[in-house]
Order: C-alpha cells, then sequence, then structure tokens
C-alpha cells in the first residue's frame, strides 16, 4: 500500500520555476501507485481546471491548492524594496474551500500585489473554511523565524495560522533536499509539534519530472532572473532533489517519521472537492415585457429575415438564388427550433445585441467568421453577411444536437473601435460581471532554443544559427525538427554545448513562460466573476481571469472572441473617402460576386494589400489559377495552408481546373457534392456531405465522423467505418467503391477546412478587392494610413502606388490632414505619419490653420501654433520631412533658423502680454513674410543628406532613393526586388540592391566581428546578416550610405519573413568594374575610321578598370573577332557603355559577367 502523496508540488504555471508539465507529472503519481496528487503553484490557480481534469482521467483523485504568498504586514502596504511575504500552502477539501481558495488568490493580485500577489492573515481568517494549510517551505514564516533561530517567533506564527484555520486543519511540514538549513528548521518543527500539538507533515516541494532535470531547472531560473549560469550571484537552488520522489524515496528521506508521510495520504482523503461542470452560466439577457426569452428569440430572427427577403427576391427573379424561398424558410424552422431546444436563445440575443450596437453607433463589423457563418439564424439576425444557403453551409457545422456544446461565434471588429463594443458589454452586463481572458505565452521550438541560450551564456550569433534551422511550421517541435533537419542534427552533435543547449531546450519547451492577456477574448457572467473563478492582474493593470478560454467553456461560461481586424478599418476609411471625393455611399453587402474588375484583379495577382490574398506565395497561386468565380476564391482561401501545400493539392486544384487533369468520381452521387471542387474534397463540409448523402448519416452523425477523422483515434474510427460502409451497403454502393471513397474522406479531412469560415474571409477578401480594382486612389489612402507605423508595409504600398500610377504627394503644413487623404488621382500625405508629431501637435496645427486658412511664412506658423504642442523637437521633424517646402524654404535655411525663430515668437509674445508692440511685429504687419524672405538662405543640404533626413522623419525616403540613379545596375545586377521574397525563394541564391539601414555590429562565440542591417530597396526591406568572413572584407562599405548589391541565399520562415544570408556585398557605384569580366565592342566595318578610334581610345583612358577588351568587326556578309595586342582593361559603366554607342550604333556593347 502506497503511503505517502505529494501535496507540495509546483507545474509550469509557477511560471519559470516549476517544470513539471501536467499530463507527466499525473503519468508519473500513477506509475508510482499515488491515488491523489495535490497542485499548489506558486499565488495562483493557472492550472487547476487542466490538472483537475487530467488526474481524473488518469484515476487520481486532484487536489486543488496553492502556495500562497502571506504578507509580513497588511497585504495593502507597499514598504520595502523587495518581496515582503511568506509563504503557506493551501488545499481545498470541498466546494467552500475551492471558492475560498478562488478569493483569496483573486484578491492577491487585485489588492495584494507588490513584486508577488500576496494574502494577508485578515483575508486568511475571512475565508479560511474549507481549507487545510501546511506550513509551506523554509520560506514559510514558521520554518523562516526557526531558520533565525526565533523559538517564540515561529510559535507564535504557528499558534496564530492554527487559531486562523482551526484545530487539524493546519500541519507543519518538513521537507528535505539534502540543505542543512533544512535540517534544522526540522528539529525546530518537531519540537513545535510536541509543544503544541500540531502535527507534522512530510513533502518534498516538487518543482521537476526527474533528477536528471535539475540542470534544466537550473537553466529555467535563469531564465526568470535574467541571469546566466555563470553568475554566481542569482537564485539557484542547492541541490538536486526537487524531483517527483516515489513512496520509496520519501520514506528513505524520512525514515524515522513515517507517521508524516502516512498524514499526506490522510490529508489527502479529507480532500474532496470534484471540479463539476453545473451547465452553461449565461448571463441575463433582459427581453420586453410580454416575451420569453425563445419567444423573443423567435421574434428577432423572423423579423431580420424579413428584412432581408427582398433581397433574397431580387435574386430569384434574377434567376441567381440556388434555392428556393420555401427551402429557407424550412431551414430557418429548423435552426429556431433547434437553438430553442439546446436552450441557447440568450446566447444568440446577447451577440445580436452588442452587434446591432456596433452597427448602429457605425462601428465597422465582419460579415462573420468560423462555423457560425453556416447558420441561416445568424444571417437573418445580421450577426453575419453570408447567405448559408448560397454556398452550401451547413448548421450542423456549427451547432449539433448531437454533441450540445454551447454555441462559438466570434466576431471580427474595426480596430480602432473595438474597444467600444467591449465597454458597451461591459456597461450592459456589470462591470464585475465582464472581463477579458487569460492567455500563456510557451517556449516554442526556437524560442527556447534562444532562452536556453541565453541562460547558459552561449554567444548570440551561434544560438542564432540554431534556432534559424528549426522550420516554423505549425504544430513543429524540437523533437521533429531534429529527425527532418539534417543540418541541425550535425550542427548539435558538432559542439557538446550545442547538444546541452539542445537537449534542455527541448526539456523546457512547450512551458509555460507568461502570462498576458488574450487578444480577443471576453468572459461574460451573470454575478461578478470573482465568486465563480480566480482573477488576474497583468503588469498593465488588467484584469483577467485565471482560467483559459478552453477553462473557462469547460466550466459552461460564456466567452466571445472581439477581434480586431485591420482589414475592417482599411475598408471603413476608403469608404469614408469615396464618400467625401465623390458623393457616394458604396453599400458592400449588394455587390454582385462575379464582378469582372474585381476578378481580374485577381487573376493578375494584383492583391497587395487584400485581406488574406497578399502573399508573393498567393499571387503566384491567383495568376496560375485564373479564378473566374467566387467560388474559386472561396477554396483557394481554404487550400492555402501548410498541409495541403505540402501534399500536393493545390497542384493538383490548378491542373483539374485548367483540364489537365480528368475528373472521375467513384460514384455519380458525389458530383453534386464535388463539381465546385472539381472532384477534390477541400471543405470539411463536403465530408459531411458525403456521409449524409452515400450512407444515410444525419448532419449531427457526419459531423460526429468528421471531428473523429480530425482526431484520427483508431478505435473510434473503427466504429465510423463499419457504420459508414454498412450505410453504404443499404443504399446499393458498392463495397470496394464505398471503401475506396472513406479512405479518401479520411485523407482529406485532415487538410479539409471550415468552408463557412473560408467563405465568410473570401467575402471580405472580395470586398477589399472591389474597393481596390474601382477606388484604387481612396483604397491606397486608406491602406497607407493603416501601416503607418510600419517601416516596410508603408514602403511596399508607396512601391505600389508608384506602379498603379498614383501620386503621394509630399507633406505640407497648408494641405495636408491627419491621415493620409485621397485627393483627386493623387494621395496627400498625413502628419500623422511623420515621427514626433503627435496627436496634439497635428490638433494645434490644424486649429491655426483653420484661423488664417493659409500659412505664409515660417515664423508666421510658428507665432499662430501652440508652442506648447509644437515645440522645437516637432519643428525640426516638419522641417526634415519637408512639411515647409511649399512655402519655399530651403530646409537646411530652415532647419538652422529654428532656434533663432523661436526665440523671435516667444519675444513676440511676450511683448504683446505686455502692451508693447516689438519691432519685428510692426515689420511683419506692414509688410507679411512670404517665400522664404522671413529666413536667412543659407543653401539646401546634399541630395543624400536630404534623403536620409526625411527616412528620419518618417522612416523612409520621400523626395528621392539613392536607388534611382541605378536603374541600368538594378536591370542588369539583381535578380528580385525585395518585395517580391516569399516562400518559392527560401534556400535560393538571390542577387539584390539597396540601402543599408539599421546597422549592428555583433561578435560570435570566437569574439569575431560580424553584422546584420536592414537593406531597404525601391520597394521593401529585408534582413541580411553578415558572417565575420565576408565582413572583414566590407566592413568600411557597411559603414557608409552608398547603395550596395548583395548576393546571398534566402531564408524564410513559415509567417513569410525572409532575411539573406550574404556571400557577397559590392558598392554599386563599382558593380560593373568589379562584375563584368569582359566587354565586347561591335563595330561595323564602314564605321571603322581614324576619328572613332581615337575618339574610343579617350574613352578607354578616361574609364580604366577591370574588364578585358575585345573587338568584332562586322562585314555585311561576315564578321572578325579581334583581340588588341595590348592589354586593355576598362569600367564599363553606363556612361562608357552610352559614349561607345554613340560612335559606333546601339547595342554595339555586349557586357559578360
Amino acid at each position: 500500500m502506497n503511503e505517502f502523496v505529494h501535496l507540495h508540488l509546483h507545474s509550469h504555471f509557477s511560471l519559470l520555476d516549476g517544470a513539471n508539465k501536467i499530463e507527466p507529472v499525473i503519468e508519473k503519481a500513477v506509475r508510482s501507485g499515488m491515488r491523489a496528487l495535490a497542485l499548489t503553484d506558486h499565488g495562483n490557480l493557472f492550472g487547476a481546471v487542466q490538472f483537475h481534469d487530467t488526474a481524473v482521467k488518469h484515476g487520481i483523485k486532484p487536489i486543488i491548492g496553492c502556495e500562497v504568498y502571506v504578507a509580513r504586514e497588511s497585504r495593502k502596504s507597499r514598504s520595502g524594496r523587495s518581496d515582503q511575504s511568506n509563504h503557506l500552502v493551501l488545499l481545498a477539501t470541498n466546494e467552500e474551500g475551492y471558492r475560498n481558495l478562488s478569493r483569496l488568490v483573486s484578491l492577491a493580485y487585485l489588492e495584494g500585489f507588490y513584486y508577488r500577489p500576496r494574502v494577508d492573515k485578515e483575508l486568511l481568517s475571512q475565508h479560511s473554511k474549507g481549507l487545510i494549510a501546511l506550513s509551506a517551505c523554509l520560506k514559510g514564516s514558521v520554518a523562516s523565524a526557526l531558520s533565525h533561530e526565533n523559538l517564540e517567533e515561529a510559535r507564535t506564527e504557528a499558534g496564530q495560522l492554527q487559531d486562523i484555520f482551526g484545530v487539524g486543519n493546519f500541519f507543519l511540514e518538513i521537507q528535505d533536499h539534502g540543505i542543512e538549513e533544512q535540517k534544522r528548521v526540522n528539529q525546530g518543527m518537531f519540537q513545535l509539534s510536541r509543544d503544541l500539538g500540531i502535527p507534522l507533515v512530510a513533502t518534498n516541494d516538487c518543482h521537476y519530472l526527474e533528477q536528471e532535470d535539475a540542470t534544466a531547472h537550473d537553466v529555467l531560473l535563469c531564465i526568470q532572473t535574467g541571469k546566466t549560469v555563470e553568475d554566481s550571484n542569482r537564485l539557484a537552488y542547492k541541490t538536486n532533489q526537487f524531483f517527483f520522489k516515489t513512496a520509496e524515496e520519501m520514506q528513505r528521506v524520512f525514515p524515522d517519521h513515517p507517521e508524516a508521510l502516512r498524514r499526506t495520504v490522510e490529508i489527502a482523503e479529507r480532500c474532496s472537492f470534484k471540479l463539476e461542470t453545473p451547465g452553461f452560466i449565461f448571463p441575463n439577457f433582459d427581453v420586453p415585457p410580454g416575451f420569453t426569452l425563445d419567444s423573443y428569440f423567435e421574434q428577432v430572427v423572423r423579423e431580420g429575415f424579413e428584412s432581408r427577403r427582398p433581397h433574397l427576391e431580387q435574386l430569384q427573379q434574377q434567376g441567381r438564388l440556388r434555392h428556393s424561398l420555401d427551402e429557407y424558410l424550412a431551414r430557418l424552422n429548423s435552426e429556431i427550433e433547434m437553438i430553442k431546444a439546446m436552450k441557447f436563445p440568450s446566447y444568440f440575443l446577447i451577440v445580436w445585441d452588442f452587434i446591432r450596437h456596433a452597427k448602429e453607433s457605425g462601428i465597422p463589423v465582419g460579415p462573420g467568421r468560423g462555423s457560425a457563418a453556416g447558420s441561416l439564424v445568424s444571417y437573418a439576425m445580421r450577426i453575419t453577411d453570408v447567405d448559408p444557403l448560397q454556398y452550401d453551409l451547413l448548421f450542423e457545422r456549427f451547432l449539433n444536437p448531437e454533441r450540445v456544446n454551447p454555441p462559438d461565434i466570434d466576431i471580427d471588429f474595426c480596430t480602432l473601435r473595438r474597444s467600444e463594443v467591449i465597454d458597451y458589454v461591459t456597461r450592459k452586463y456589470g462591470r464585475d460581471n465582464v472581463c477579458q481572458i487569460i492567455t500563456f505565452g510557451t517556449m516554442m521550438a526556437r524560442g527556447v532554443i534562444r532562452d536556453v541560450g541565453r541562460g547558459l551564456n552561449i554567444p548570440y550569433a551561434e544560438v542564432d544559427k540554431i534556432a534559424r534551422l528549426v522550420p516554423q511550421e505549425l504544430g513543429t517541435t524540437l523533437e521533429k525538427s531534429l529527425e527532418t533537419v539534417k543540418e541541425l542534427r550535425d550542427l548539435t552533435a558538432s559542439d557538446e554545448r550545442y547538444t546541452q543547449l539542445v537537449n534542455i531546450a527541448r526539456r523546457l519547451e512547450g512551458l509555460a513562460r507568461h502570462a498576458s492577456t488574450h487578444a480577443a477574448g471576453v468572459v461574460i457572467a451573470p454575478r461578478p466573476l470573482i465568486e465563480l473563478i480566480p482573477l488576474f492582474k497583468t503588469n498593465k493593470d488588467e484584469i483577467t481571469t485565471q482560467f483559459t478560454m478552453t477553462d473557462l467553456e469547460r466550466l459552461g461560461l460564456l466567452k466571445m472572441d472581439f477581434l480586431a481586424l485591420t482589414t475592417l478599418t482599411v475598408i471603413h476609411q476608403t469608404l469614408l473617402q469615396i464618400k467625401r471625393q465623390h458623393g457616394i455611399d458604396v453599400d458592400l453587402t449588394r455587390l454582385e460576386l462575379d464582378d469582372p474588375l474585381t476578378l481580374q484583379l485577381f487573376c493578375e495577382g494584383r492583391t497587395s494589400g487584400i485581406f488574406q490574398f497578399e502573399s508573393s506565395g498567393m499571387r503566384d497561386i491567383l495568376r496560375r489559377l485564373q479564378p473566374t468565380r467566387f467560388e474559386d476564391l472561396i477554396a483557394l482561401n481554404a487550400l492555402y495552408r501548410p498541409g495541403p501545400i505540402k501534399g500536393g493539392m493545390i497542384d493538383d486544384f490548378i491542373a483539374r481546373r485548367h483540364g489537365k487533369v480528368r475528373i472521375v468520381y467513384e460514384v455519380p452521387e458525389l458530383e453534386g457534392i464535388l463539381k465546385e471542387t472539381y472532384g477534390v474534397i477541400v471543405y470539411q463540409e463536403q465530408v459531411m456531405q458525403i456521409a449524409s448523402k452515400l450512407a444515410g448519416f444525419t448532419l449531427g452523425e457526419a459531423d460526429l465522423l468528421r471531428r473523429a477523422m480530425g482526431k484520427k483515434k483508431a478505435s473510434v474510427m473503427v466504429a465510423q467505418r463499419n457504420k459508414f460502409l454498412a450505410g453504404c451497403a443499404e443504399r446499393g454502393f458498392p463495397a470496394d467503391k464505398a471503401s475506396r471513397i472513406f479512405d479518401l474522406m479520411e485523407q482529406f479531412a485532415g487538410y479539409g477546412f471550415n468552408k463557412s469560415h473560408s467563405t465568410a474571409y473570401a467575402l471580405l477578401a472580395y470586398q477589399t478587392a472591389y474597393l481596390k480594382g474601382h477606388y484604387p486612389v481612396e483604397f491606397m489612402a486608406a491602406m497607407l494610413t493603416s501601416e503607418m507605423s510600419n517601416t516596410a508595409k508603408i514602403v511596399k504600398y508607396l512601391g505600389e502606388c508608384k506602379e498603379m500610377g498614383i501620386r503621394v504627394l509630399p507633406p505640407d503644413i497648408n494641405t495636408c490632414d491627419v491621415y493620409f487623404q485621397a485627393k483627386g488621382k493623387e494621395i496627400q500625405f498625413g502628419l500623422a505619419a511623420i515621427h514626433n508629431v503627435g496627436e496634439n501637435a497635428i490638433r494645434a496645427i490644424l486649429n491655426a490653420r483653420t484661423e488664417v486658412g493659409r500659412f505664409v511664412s515660417f515664423h508666421q506658423f510658428c507665432e499662430k501654433v501652440d508652442s506648447r504642442a509644437v515645440n522645437k523637437r516637432v519643428l525640426e521633424a516638419l522641417t526634415k520631412a519637408g512639411a515647409f517646402d511649399g512655402l519655399g524654404y530651403h530646409r537646411k535655411s530652415l532647419f538652422e533658423a529654428i532656434d533663432k525663430t523661436i526665440e523671435s515668437v516667444q519675444k513676440t509674445h511676450k511683448d504683446r502680454a505686455s502692451g508693447q508692440k516689438g519691432l519685428f511685429s510692426a515689420f511683419e504687419a506692414e509688410q507679411p513674410f512670404e517665400n522664404g524672405s522671413d529666413i536667412p538662405d543659407t543653401g539646401e543640404w546634399p541630395d543624400r543628406v536630404k534623403w536620409a533626413y526625411e527616412k528620419e522623419a518618417v522612416g523612409y525616403y520621400l523626395s528621392g532613393h539613392p536607388l534611382e540613379d541605378y536603374q541600368a545596375e538594378l536591370k542588369r545586377f539583381t535578380s528580385v526586388s525585395i518585395s517580391d521574397l516569399g516562400d518559392e525563394c527560401s534556400g535560393q541564391e538571390v542577387n539584390l540592391a539597396g540601402v543599408i539601414t539599421g546597422l549592428r555590429k555583433l561578435r560570435n562565440r570566437k569574439g569575431e566581428p560580424m553584422a546584420t542591417f536592414v537593406l531597404e530597396d525601391l520597394a521593401g526591406t529585408v534582413e541580411v546578416v553578415v558572417f565575420p568572413s565576408l565582413y572583414q572584407k566590407i566592413k568600411d562599405l557597411l559603414e557608409s550610405d552608398a547603395p550596395i548589391r548583395v548576393a546571398g541565399r534566402c531564408d524564410t520562415d513559415s509567417n513569410g519573413e525572409s532575411r539573406i544570408l550574404a556571400s557577397a556585398i559590392t558598392s554599386f557605384d563599382a558593380v560593373w568594374n568589379e562584375l563584368v569580366s569582359k566587354t565586347c565592342i561591335a563595330i561595323p566595318a564602314d564605321n571603322l575610321n581614324a576619328d572613332n578610334i581615337s575618339a574610343l581610345d579617350d574613352l578607354f583612358k578616361a574609364h580604366p578598370g577591370r574588364s578585358t577588351v575585345e573587338f568584332e568587326l562586322h562585314q555585311p556578309s561576315y564578321s572578325v573577332r579581334l583581340i588588341p595586342n595590348r592589354d586593355i582593361k576598362v569600367n564599363p559603366c553606363p556612361s562608357f557603355v552610352r559614349s561607345v554607342e554613340n560612335l559606333f550604333g546601339e547595342k554595339s556593347v555586349t557586357l559578360y559577367t
């Protein structure tokens, strides 16, 4: 019989302190024969739900606990420079105990946080019922007093804690990890137990699973504290004994105290709390008098459908409606009854209400996302804008009566106004009843390598090289990476340090690293959340749940995703600009989805800025597919994912689309389901339809089959296969064909995508493309505004504007607004895009401009604007950006005069305030300054200096670009532009050109210098890595501002982010001389005369270089190659080539690289 249970155990939710993952530690408890296990993470219940359910699954009794921090004084005191608290282990014995524990850890964050989330004895006294307390580790108040040899203080602390929790509910904890201090403290615990009659309990303060994990745990502590293992003054555990010990190992630790070991089992037996699911805990939705939830829900739905009916009738008259209105009504009735039967009307009303509020408030809302787009009720209530019948979307994919899970409707809102919707929900249901949801950042494959590398003090460049070899694909692990990437295996084995790095990283991979606020999740409850779940406060003072979204669903709480989607903001701003420019209200919900101009834009791959279709890989696929209908866009949206791409599904789909692969159906009945996707199973809904049509599954049963195929559980799949084959046999389908069809369904189910989601997002993409095609200026202005803080994207979209023939006007204080604005066929710059010119400064400028109409001089500008908002820093930024160019100034002159102008204006204001008129103001009144006459003209900056200041002011070049004088070089010596880098370039050698920004000098492990920098061309930016061998050769070149050519290997990760591993870097000023090995000059025989030969010799002398020269003498019927008898070498730059062609004709020069 096992006579020990771990009551003091930390999982990885003791962030960067515990290294135990939930499932492995429970599995070890099972193997060790333990009947129960406690989880006591530091100060939180983050892992409680996962721990509870995993333990129950494995047949272990879960004990929910926490090692809380107890403030030595009041939890509200904030004295001292460090954590002033002691530890105390609390275990929940019943429902009341769990509720008290939950409230304690909540209040520790909400009221007591100071370095740590702290409770105090006042709170413990108020919420002690149902809890068992253990005195904790050396940091417990009793142990701490004993450690300082203060027996009386220890006695007092123990007595107070026993008084708080009651006799029999407080225990003195003894631990022995081979630390001398613990042995001394244990002696004191034995005496206190004898003197006070407080029983002992033995624990092990378990922080990691196996003894050999101690090194990995030590590195984890370094990650927590920002130290390295080489630092002597850091947090470290003194021994390697903080692992999960078996009962036998604990008996060897405490051979003389078997009763303290047995007591762990007795305590465990007293803990009977189970985390039950109480049903769905939805907030109260108030309905009008005379209505029930069901009747009001049905009225809202039917009224909504009637508002949709005219549009459906119009489509029916045009022959474009795929189903009759009777079918719509039948589907609507069916959905209404199912929703009522499942008791979800309140859910739909809650969502309908805040979406209605958003739309009435002018807040852009998305057309839908996820499986909710398959609901006609959602369409009728205008929760979504996708007609599910028109696209064969299935309600059962969303709500299935055969698996009663709550609906999950996620909503996209405009990025700028999403918070207003959350505020509305908070006001409606009560601030205490609504809060955001926690999420945990985890140490994933690449990140954990970098974390561990820092902890082991391995140079960044070496660690980065290893991390970069890990593929950035969904589900990638270090284990998989080592199996599939030979270079990673070889590099890991090449150095003991690398082997240790990867081994420790594998051990820590997947651990929680930090807690933060979920980007979209909000939970809404019928009563204060603190009564239902534990709460957390982030370092930004945001209050969130301590449970994740998955945990909250498990507990039956209503959670919503309020997502911020920049595309909705772009669409909204485009529509506003169209209205301002053309006086037109464009209704995107009434677009015909076969607009030729819009589809042509997709066919040509001109989808930069188009939602979901912007990547270079997707643009290439669009050009290959040539989509001619909206359904093609739905399919591509579903197929453009790693699985289908790797599986060759996209290539097959395109080949079928163009008739290069014959489409064959196993049985004729499949054609109606698969014809839309050219005989390929693309959507999960198609799997459901096949099961329903061929095997007689209800759509609810078909959804269970789809889910089973996705999870690939062998036993479940055998049962589903048998059921499918039996159903097919009953309907007369041959067994061999039925088996092949099931195999195909199973094969494609792993790739199949949710068609409802794909349709909703394809609609959003189509709307975006429609605006870009029909209103390009307004659309690009909105795009530039949306990406003002992203320099790389701005450069990209400015380049696209140039390609589209749209001129982006430079900044101008007399015409610019806050954001980029369409102005005829041009785009006016947005002042908010200029760095260091904030909202208050822009408001001050616009207010002053409204007052004066137009600024005529710099002095007038400085006098009229509020100098508190428009200070020297703002004036310098505006000058560097060229915003005063329209007033006739040279930027250099103006920049040098800023201080004197500010002094003059300040004097003017002072004189005015004292009732005096200064000489300057009198002069200005008689003769206003215009065309820059108030500023001494000291000339202009050189172009490259001016461009550099522009880049400093706005992040990119405006009036010119250092590459503009190198068009010939760009054409000849580059293979790709930066904006075209993508998946297809990964692993390939490329030649790029650009200017250097953001140079960072580094050193590798050997101390050798290397560098990284950002390369910028006319249309984009990319990171370049220069390793030591190349750096030594070209380090001086990296310090210059001259354009360069970079040759190297492109490395693109799964997010589409590329970097270049440079193999050669050349100055563009010398590129012809260095890269052209031979110059061949063709001379027509009739042009061979003394004057031309003399002129050619002069050109050779004027352009000395490295390229050898050969001649071809052309006669009408033949040509002769001539090699000079003396060594002629030239620099064949464009000016040399043009001069030779002036002598001997166009294309008379051929260059060989």
